[in-house]
């Protein structure tokens, strides 16, 4: 398991992260970091995302400088954001602050169309050299 500095250092640096499920081929999703955890919207006319609520996921984090070499790889336990919570009045202003030309009252559309998504750094193998579960960064992203 990397070091959860390294995790949090490189992951908050970066505005985008590739995203799936260990043997699958990610997505590229931009997020925010807060509080030990990244962030993420999606759904409706929102980034499509490869992972729900429940899911381990895996997060692999490339250099923002070149985004081609990999940072660091980290399994992830996926859970929901639910609107009206204190943790979602938290953190999806955030989110709709680095949303790039997010339209007003984008927090109100994701509250009805979209889910958000919290993944925080899981205890377990590291994905990098646990049998190869983790997926392949050089993967191209979605459509």
């Amino acid at each position: 398991m990397p070091s959860p500095t390294l995790i949090a250092e490189a992951t908050r640096r970066s505005g985008v992260v590739w995203l799936g499920r260990a043997g699958e081929p990610p997505a590229l999703v931009w997020h925010v970091w807060r509080d030990g955890s990244a962030y993420v919207v999606g759904g409706g006319d929102e980034q499509a995302l490869p992972v729900s609520a429940g899911d381990e996921a895996v997060v692999v984090v490339r250099s923002k400088a070149s985004q081609a070499g990999v940072v660091v790889t980290w399994p992830a336990d996926v859970t929901a954001v639910e609107p009206g919570t204190e943790l979602w009045a938290e953190v999806v202003p955030l989110l709709a602050a680095e949303r790039l030309n997010a339209p007003a009252g984008a927090d109100l559309r994701w509250a009805e169309e979209c889910v958000v998504l919290r993944l925080t750094p899981a205890a377990g193998p590291d994905p990098v050299t646990g049998a190869g579960s983790a997926p392949q960064p050089s993967a191209p992203p979605s459509p």
